[in-house]
């Protein structure tokens, strides 16, 4: 079992950064795949990035490669997403998630609750 908390949304302007992070609780959380995901008002879920449990590999969405950057810090049991160049319409609700790597929603077991990011317009 793995519980995930999100951490680090806010309101940010166009063009600026913001750091998400989530960390995790459970032993066996080295041993996931782990994924960002975004969901906005009245749009589905969409991929932002994964990374694979040894941090060896890591894959974003064509949207955001090159601005955002996945890391994970396993002695910490926490993962981070570097959001940098952030445009009008990446405002969402954030989620990290644990589970056998991919872009698909279904393959990850677990979920956090998810952050908020807002970038007006």
């Amino acid at each position: 079992q793995v519980q995930l908390v999100e951490s680090g949304g806010g309101l940010v302007q166009a063009g600026g950064s913001l750091r998400l992070s989530c960390a995790a609780s459970g032993r066996t959380f080295s041993s996931y795949a782990m994924g960002w995901f975004r969901q906005a008002p009245g749009k589905k879920r969409e991929f932002v990035a994964a990374i694979t449990w040894s941090s060896s590999s890591t894959y974003y969405a064509d949207s955001v490669k090159g601005r955002f950057t996945f890391s994970r810090d396993n002695a910490k049991n926490t993962v981070y997403l570097q959001m940098n160049s952030l445009k009008p319409e990446e405002p969402a609700v954030y989620y990290c998630a644990a589970g056998w790597l991919g872009g698909s929603g279904g393959r990850y077991n677990y979920w956090g609750q998810g952050t908020q990011v807002t970038v007006p317009s």
